[in-house]
This record gives C-alpha cells, sequence and structure tokens, in this order.
C-alpha cells in the first residue's frame, strides 16, 4: 500500500467525527476531554491538511458542507476501527488491577449492587467499580461500560451473554391507600384506582402489559408520572397510588403489599449478563463478570 497519500493527523480526524456526532465544538470537547478552543483548532487543521470546508458556521452553529457529508462515513468507519483496535488491546490485558464499568437500571444500581460490590471489593480490592445507574441500554461495542445488566437478551453477534434468572413483577400499595377502594378489591376495583406512571408520562408499555392482565386503566388513571424508578417506588411508598416492582424487591419492602396476590405476577421477564467478546478476554473484566454470574444468579435478584 501506498501510505504517501495519507496526510493527515488522526486526531483531527477523530475531533471532527466526535464534533458530527455531538452536535456542537463545546459538546465534542466535553466528551473528548479538551477545551472547545483546542477541539476548533484541530478541526480547523483538518479542514487545512484536506483543503475541503467540513462545517459551514452560522448563528445557528455548525452545518456539515456537502463535501464534509462525503467523508463523514469514511471517518466513522475509522472510528468503529479505531475502538475494535481499543477493544482488541482491553481484551489482552493480564493485570487484575484497574477499573470495570457496570451499567445497570436505577433499580438494580441502587437496590441490589451496593451489597455484591461491596462482597466483590473483598474479593478484590484492586479492581475500581464504575457504575452506571441507568433505564437506558449502554452501548457496549463503543466501550460506554464493560458489563450491562439487562432485561432481555441481545442480539449482537459480537456480544456474550449469560442469563441469570427469570423476572417477576408485581402491583404494590401501601395498606391505607388499599383501603380506600372498594372492597373486596378486583380488576374492576383497581380500573378506578390511582397509579404511578413511568418515563415522564409515556405509560402505552404500561398500559398494555396490565391490560393482557385483564386490568384496563387510561393515562387518566395515572396522578404522577416520574422520569425514575427509585422516585416511582418511593411515591409508592408514601401511599399516593399503586406502582409495580420486581418481587424480588417488593416483597421485602413492609411500607406496602402486594396488590391482588393471588392474581400472580403482572410481568415476567428475563435478567442477562452481558459483555463484549474481545472484553471477556480481559482478566480483570472476566473476574466482575463471572462474580456477578454467580452472585446474582446464586440470588435470583
Amino acid at each position: 500500500m501506498d501510505w504517501r497519500p495519507l496526510r493527515f493527523d488522526w486526531n483531527r480526524a477523530r475531533a471532527f467525527l466526535v464534533t458530527v456526532e455531538e452536535g456542537s465544538l463545546s459538546a465534542a470537547a466535553r466528551a473528548l476531554g479538551m477545551s472547545q478552543p483546542t477541539l476548533g483548532r484541530q478541526v480547523s487543521a483538518l479542514e487545512q491538511e484536506l483543503g475541503i470546508a467540513l462545517f459551514e458556521r452560522n448563528g445557528q452553529g455548525l452545518q456539515l458542507t456537502p463535501g464534509g457529508a462525503q467523508l463523514v462515513e469514511h471517518v466513522r468507519a475509522m472510528g468503529e476501527a479505531a475502538m475494535d483496535l481499543s477493544l482488541a488491546a482491553s481484551g489482552h490485558s493480564n493485570s487484575i488491577a484497574g477499573r470495570v464499568c457496570i451499567s445497570a437500571t436505577e433499580v438494580m444500581a441502587m437496590m441490589v449492587l451496593p451489597a455484591l460490590i461491596k462482597k466483590l471489593n473483598q474479593h478484590h480490592p484492586s479492581i475500581v467499580i464504575e457504575l452506571i445507574a441507568s433505564n437506558d441500554s449502554s452501548d457496549l461495542k463503543r466501550r460506554e461500560a464493560d458489563i450491562a445488566i439487562r432485561s432481555y437478551r441481545p442480539t449482537q453477534p459480537d456480544l456474550i451473554a449469560r442469563k441469570l434468572s427469570d423476572i417477576t413483577a408485581a402491583l404494590y400499595a401501601t395498606p391505607d391507600y388499599l383501603g380506600t377502594l372498594p372492597q373486596p378489591l378486583t380488576l374492576q376495583a383497581l380500573a378506578q384506582a390511582r397509579f404511578i406512571g413511568f418515563n415522564g408520562g409515556d405509560n402505552r408499555g404500561y398500559i398494555q402489559s396490565l391490560a393482557e392482565h385483564g386490568l384496563h386503566i387510561t393515562d387518566a388513571n395515572f396522578c404522577v408520572n416520574p422520569d425514575s424508578h427509585l422516585v416511582h417506588w418511593a411515591l409508592t411508598k408514601q401511599g399516593l397510588g399503586i406502582g409495580v416492582m420486581p418481587t424480588t424487591i417488593g416483597d421485602q419492602e413492609p411500607a406496602v403489599e402486594k396488590v391482588l396476590a393471588r392474581h400472580g405476577a403482572f410481568y415476567k421477564g428475563e435478567m442477562w449478563l452481558v459483555s463484549h467478546r474481545e472484553l471477556r478476554m480481559n482478566k480483570r473484566v472476566r473476574a466482575v463478570f463471572d462474580f456477578l454470574a454467580q452472585t446474582l444468579g446464586e440470588d435470583g435478584a
């Protein structure tokens, strides 16, 4: 291969790509951990090296030029290749000391993982855990996390997954609130009850899931719609209305009781432990992965 035509700095190409992905110089600078003027100089230098304007700068920010739009897919492919290289290099690390990033839902991160991380620290004190508590799925290929705990089985071929347990969830409410509802409590009576919502008000999936179990409610039933599952549970424990929680957690909470316990679970799913295939060759990540697989599998949390 003739390498002479490669006359640009690949770090500057990265600055261009991250600016496109993040949408602005300021956001790209934050993502890369550098100052905005430094990143702007890198993008300008790349334009000079390539002899082409990549962005049009106007009052509303940056907009890709036609030439920039043609180049961005090539640079994105470079970014994917660089990510694969980083993964492969990380996968061959033999050191047990260092950082491992785990991504889990808010509920898992708050109510299940703290005790396990304490136990993990006792076994591997040289491993530092970074914990992402989010209900959004982290992109393992882009190294947003090393390990993820998910409620669904991944389909990407470069990910490996181990099923940890089945998940069941039920409806819960305080005894005082349930006492305000018509007795005996039935599905028809619950259709008039107050419910705690999710996702800032997007309760379509929740409504559909309940309807599949014979409980028909509408948006009018939701008295509050937090965007946090932890807040959802806190409101439930305050007696504001009916909430939902995995039974492994809800059954242990003394402030509430299961609604229509005879009806069984209102949700059934699975919990999976996921990592990138390359990272399983990393001794540190493998240690954490195996520890979580054993402890979460045993607890059925």
